[in-house]
């Protein structure tokens, strides 16, 4: 098995609006479909992110433990981290690399949730 990259990331959050707001106006994703307390972006790649208000109607043990970071890859990973920063967007740490030129900065969403900006090569 090889896994490439997430291709559906589901996000469940108690600051509905604040994290959806987030990834419509701070990352710029297409909002595809929207109803109350639930949100789907497409992203340039097709991939899905899903976010789940406090009302959505989701299946319960989808979100029965919460323990997952998601790196989301992105072109331009100074930039990124330079648009989150404008956003007022809290950033934890500095902005690592690894010796393989693999580059990550890790960031808090507005409801608290850790999430990950991430390139390298190869990454595409």
């Amino acid at each position: 098995m090889r896994i490439r990259r997430i291709s559906w990331l589901g996000v469940k959050t108690d600051s509905y609006q604040e994290t959806r707001d987030f990834f419509a106006d701070v990352a710029g994703l297409d909002v595809a479909y929207e109803k109350p307390d639930f949100a789907v972006f497409r992203m340039a790649d097709g991939d899905l992110l899903e976010v789940f208000g406090p009302d959505a109607d989701d299946p319960p043990e989808q979100f029965a433990a919460e323990k997952v970071v998601a790196g989301l890859l992105v072109d331009d990973i100074d930039e990124a981290t330079a648009t989150l920063r404008a956003a007022g967007i809290e950033l934890l740490g500095p902005q690592q690399s690894g010796s393989d030129g693999y580059r990550w900065q890790h960031f808090r969403l507005p409801d608290g949730k850790v999430f990950e900006l991430s390139t390298g090569p190869g990454a595409d």
